[in-house]
């Protein structure tokens, strides 16, 4: 456990911003399952939206630093795949 005043108030800080990253991550994976989900249920309008949400998310995620920004834009692409090949079949 941290003892020096900077390492206590470091400690808080990062404590307080692990719990924020949390829900950003938590966010990003909802939006993602909620397309799957859509994608497995043939629902074109429905995936396309929920695309369109994930999309938001997963970018504004990245801009904040919780995920890399190129992991942000793999998963994007893929979802992206996903959702056009669903529905154009």
């Amino acid at each position: 456990m941290a003892t020096h005043k900077s390492a206590l108030k470091r400690a808080r800080q990062s404590g307080i911003r692990r719990l924020r990253n949390l829900g950003y991550k938590t966010k990003a994976k909802k939006a993602v399952k909620e397309v799957r989900n859509a994608v497995a249920n043939n629902s074109a309008d429905e995936a396309r939206e929920s695309l369109i949400q994930a999309v938001s998310i997963m970018q504004k995620t990245a801009s904040k630093g919780v995920m890399h920004r190129n992991t942000a834009s793999r998963k994007i692409s893929r979802l992206a795949r996903q959702v056009n090949k669903s529905t154009s079949s």
